[in-house]
């Protein structure tokens, strides 16, 4: 493989032996760009990751900056493997997380020291080829395979998934801000699982080898290092990751750590309001005022949430006086709720303490006995990641209609205490009769 500051392509294929497979590495568009000129026979994109193996000349790309340099090769016969500190704990992530919004994907992996670091290199290739392999199957299989939703089969998921969380009450770790930690921990309660709300690193391994979902809310930026670690452990145990990017868009501080927490590791689920969503997408439609959305909001609201899934590599779910849920593929629309929940601080945060729950309720759900386990060296999570998501904003939006329509219900003050008892009493019947679903 050829770097930039290498010779010219041409000059290599005159040098080399006709039908000798020449690459170059590319940090950016215009290196693609002008390796699809040089007709060249593959590129290596990177460094994904930050890496000792060698001194780097060009910014660290980052999983999520590979999709668009992948997009540019399409049409081409060009292949493409990620290089620059990948390593079996991150493999999945960086194939995973590096699909295009178009569905191209990685062709393979460079890897240079947990090979020949290793005791036994051999073992350690065999074990980066299992999890290579084993993730082009999966999807490949996955993209020649749609999954069909209904209404009824998602309302029937959901309750479902209410069932098994009263049954099972999941963990859900929740790093979440000062601001809404005790009301988290009820409303988790409420629903049947179990909180914890740590937050200090050495806890992290630990915490996620216990059955459940793992909630990310950065409203307040105290512990950075314990989220980073918390998303790794549970992408390596599958279990959920939910991301709220509270106030994504306020400061330049919270984008930046928005964007490394997202390299780091793989979102099961991103849930934010209209601003926060648009921020994340780097789009201008829709401007937040801290951790406040304002304006009339997206003009094609589908459109954007498929897109932003697609992106993202995960469930999308975009909350406001309607809200979205999308798997980049299947669009779903809800309308339940009621405007008191404007009206209390953290309503959105408690929307993404019940997502994480009902994203627990899928995990478990998929680990069952009886069900298919699937290629478990292909995926960063198990179970239904979209009903999970439906779930939770439903089990919310569904109980604020309950607790809005109580007699002793005056206005915010006793709004909430009255939310969190219409979330313990929420009974299947009544999420049936009163969800109204749309699925586009």
């Amino acid at each position: 493989m050829l770097g930039q500051t290498d010779m010219p392509v041409h000059v290599a294929k005159t040098l080399l032996p006709v039908g000798t497979v020449i690459g170059v590495s590319c940090n950016d568009p215009d290196h693609v760009k002008k390796a699809i000129e040089d007709e060249v026979d593959y590129i290596g994109i990177g460094a994904v990751w930050s890496t000792t193996t060698k001194k780097l000349d060009s910014p660290v790309v980052g999983v999520r900056g590979v999709g668009s340099l992948l997009q540019a090769l399409d049409g081409t016969n060009i292949k493409a493997v990620a290089i620059g500190g990948i390593n079996s704990t991150n493999a999945l992530r960086t194939l995973h997380g590096s699909v295009s919004i178009s569905g191209h994907r990685l062709d393979g992996i460079a890897v240079v020291s947990d090979i020949v670091a290793s005791s036994a290199p051999r073992s350690a290739a065999q074990r980066l080829r299992n999890i290579l392999d084993a993730w082009i199957h999966h999807f490949d299989v996955q993209s020649r395979v749609t999954q069909v939703y209904d209404v009824g089969t998602i309302k029937n998921g959901v309750v479902e998934l209410m069932r098994l969380i009263r049954d099972k009450s999941p963990l859900i770790h929740q790093i979440t801000n000062v601001v809404v930690t005790n009301q988290s921990a009820n409303a988790t309660l409420a629903l049947g699982a179990s909180p914890i709300m740590a937050t200090a690193s050495e806890e992290m391994h630990d915490l996620s080898r216990i059955p459940g979902g793992l909630l990310i809310n950065f409203g307040t930026i105290t512990n950075k290092g314990g989220m980073i670690l918390a998303g790794q452990y549970a992408n390596e145990a599958q279990k959920p990751v939910v991301f709220d990017p509270v106030g994504v868009g306020a400061t330049q501080f919270r984008k930046t750590t928005a964007s490394e927490l997202l390299n780091a590791w793989q979102a099961s689920v991103i849930k934010g309001n209209a601003g926060e969503m648009a921020s994340l997408a780097n789009s201008n439609e829709v401007q937040a005022k801290g951790v406040d959305s304002v304006g009339s909001g997206f003009a094609d609201p589908a459109s954007f949430i498929r897109e932003i899934a697609k992106k993202e590599r995960c469930v999308a779910v975009m909350t406001g006086p309607t809200d979205w849920v999308s798997d980049g593929v299947t669009v779903v629309k809800l309308e339940n709720g009621n405007k008191m929940l404007g009206d209390i601080t953290g309503s959105g945060c408690l929307v993404g303490t019940c997502v994480a729950t009902f994203c627990a309720g899928a995990s478990l759900m998929a680990a069952a006995p009886g069900t298919s386990p699937g290629p478990e060296l292909a995926k960063l999570v198990r179970g239904n990641m979209l009903i999970g998501a439906v779930g939770g904003v439903l089990a919310l939006t569904v109980a604020a209609e309950c607790a809005a329509e109580r007699s002793d219900v005056h206005g915010s003050g006793t709004f909430l205490p009255a939310l969190i008892d219409e979330l313990y009493n929420l009974k299947p019947e009544t999420l049936l009769s009163r969800a109204k679903v749309q699925v586009l």
